[in-house]
């Protein structure tokens, strides 16, 4: 293992639980159910962004009128009731890089734009939480993704630098934060792929959790 990553930071949705995709059908409802046709990439624009830079980003494409609140309830009550009747999937390979990092002492943090009450309550579900020394969410910090603050606090709260911790995502905006914040960022592609935008953010790039093992025996 390389002695100057003593960290490993984790986004939640795409990257530990397999929510994204309904984030995206879900937004994509919403929107339709006040008459706006938002596209899939329009979504994947959103992902990971704070209230701060997705309310102008969406009323950039649809103009002043777009009632992003209501929008973005519906698409929050929508997605619960999803998940509260049908659950979720776990990401491939989560608790054999949870367990590896325990293995090691490495301390674990998560930093996920979601809230900290739903959070918990995913972390809970999937029996992860427990692995976590810190569980940072977006209404936690005062600017969210692509800002470096989430990153730069989780960090903080490990008690260590930045530049000893990797962070592992799967969106662009996420990227962008914990490279930002000067963490080693990781990228487990989800519904992005690596592309010439996230290469100038991304140290490694690796198909699943568990083939990240690698990044910590130094084999990058």
């Amino acid at each position: 293992m390389s002695n100057t990553v003593k960290g490993a930071i984790f986004d939640m949705d795409g990257l530990m639980i397999d929510t994204e995709k309904l984030l995206v059908k879900y937004w994509r409802q919403a929107a339709a159910e006040f008459g706006y046709e938002m596209t899939f990439e329009q979504v994947l624009g959103i992902r990971s962004l704070s209230r701060k830079y997705s309310v102008p980003k969406l009323k950039g494409i649809f103009g002043d009128e777009f009632p992003f609140d209501e929008v973005r309830s519906l698409r929050i009550r929508l997605m619960n009731e999803y998940i509260d009747k049908n659950g979720f999937d776990i990401k491939k390979g989560l608790f054999e890089l949870l367990d590896y990092l325990k293995s090691k002492g490495i301390k674990i943090a998560v930093a996920t734009a979601t809230s900290r009450d739903r959070a918990v309550m995913y972390l809970e579900r999937i029996n992860a939480l427990q692995y976590f020394d810190a569980v940072i969410c977006g209404d936690m910090v005062k600017n969210g993704k692509p800002e470096p603050d989430i990153y730069l606090t989780a960090a903080a709260e490990l008690g260590l630098p930045p530049e000893e911790c990797a962070a592992f995502e799967d969106s662009p905006n996420g990227l962008k934060s914990a490279y930002a914040a000067g963490c080693k960022a990781v990228m487990i592609p989800d519904l992005s792929q690596p592309d010439s935008e996230t290469e100038p953010y991304t140290t490694a790039v690796y198909e699943s959790l568990d083939k990240a093992v690698d990044f910590f025996e130094g084999s990058i």
